[in-house]
């Protein structure tokens, strides 16, 4: 396996085959970075992949095919292509159909029941948009699994003193370095540090440390959730992960942000986000709560399950 950086998609692509002595076809490769112009010159990024050859067998194999052999399986593709897309076409008329019907009697309950509001940044909103206090409470408890670190306090009457802690510490670093050692990235030794008394600090850093974050932070969010349910089902301890200061950029981004809302909340008394996505909905909410103690403060869900907070007197709700 070899990682390739070039100007372009192609380049890299070509650069690959010259390396390993193969065709492009012959290659199996991810891409770990597209390549960006920027603006103005500006945040310029260059192509990288991550490419290996596929076994000789298999390139072989595909040769051997005779053309009739070609056909008659491109025939058989396309059959069983239609044959799916009728298939399909059905089922999504059925769905349609129940869904209208589920539409229908919706909308007759609507009628009959007291229309209840939720007033949010002067905007009324139906209650159905949002989740209900106790699917918020649900909804914390399952994002908990990968984002520990802004959880409420840890409480639990086993938790180890902060010198056991330490100890934990060095042994998950031996660990995890050892784990980390067979991935093909340039990262230096990831550093394990007790960052409260309830909670592990664990670093990633080095050249090519950046791209364990991959695009939108889905591998950092991947990361984060399976060293959290190693340290947490093992030791019972919290999380805190930092790769390349991403999660330091995202709190000084959501700080940022969260200026703003503020002042709604100042000159109005209530206020709502943005949707927020994965590690930010969490640090926004431990900050809100953090300024407004005598708030409420949670998270909210619409319908199509993108989340966002909202700030109010517990009196409004």
């Amino acid at each position: 396996m070899i990682k390739i950086e070039s100007a372009t998609l192609e380049g890299a692509y070509k650069d690959a085959a010259s390396t390993l002595d193969c065709s492009v076809t012959q290659l199996k490769i991810e891409v770990v970075q597209y390549p960006s112009s920027g603006f103005l010159g500006l945040f310029k990024k260059s192509a990288i992949i991550v490419a290996i050859k596929e076994a000789d067998s298999e390139s072989s194999a595909k040769e051997e095919k005779t053309t009739e052999a070609y056909k008659s399986e491109k025939l058989s593709d396309e059959k069983q292509k239609t044959q799916e897309a009728k298939k399909a076409k059905s089922q999504k008329q059925k769905k349609e159909e129940k869904k209208s019907n589920k539409a229908e009697v919706k909308k007759e309950t609507i009628k009959e029941e007291t229309h209840k509001h939720t007033i949010l940044n002067d905007t009324i909103m139906p209650q159905s948009f949002v989740s209900t206090q106790d699917e918020e409470d649900e909804e914390d408890d399952d994002i908990t699994s990968y984002l520990a670190d802004y959880d409420d306090e840890f409480d639990n009457p086993d938790s180890e003193d902060l010198k056991s802690t330490a100890e934990i510490a060095k042994i998950v670093q031996e660990d995890i370095n050892k784990l980390f050692s067979f991935i093909c990235f340039d990262i230096d030794n990831i550093e394990v540090s007790v960052y409260d008394e309830n909670t592990l600090l664990i670093e990633f850093k080095g050249e090519d440390a950046a791209l364990l974050i991959g695009k939108e932070g889905y591998r950092y969010k991947a990361l984060s959730y399976m060293i959290f349910n190693w340290i947490n089902t093992k030791y019972q301890l919290q999380l805190r992960l930092e790769i390349a200061e991403f999660l330091k950029n995202q709190e000084e981004s959501v700080s940022r942000y969260l200026s703003g809302v503020k002042e709604s909340v100042d000159r109005d008394g209530r206020a709502q986000t943005k949707v927020l996505d994965g590690v930010l909905v969490q640090i926004a909410l431990r900050e809100l709560r953090e300024i407004y103690p005598d708030k409420y403060v949670a998270i909210r869900s619409t319908r199509d399950g993108l989340k966002y907070i909202i700030i109010n007197d517990y009196h409004s709700n």
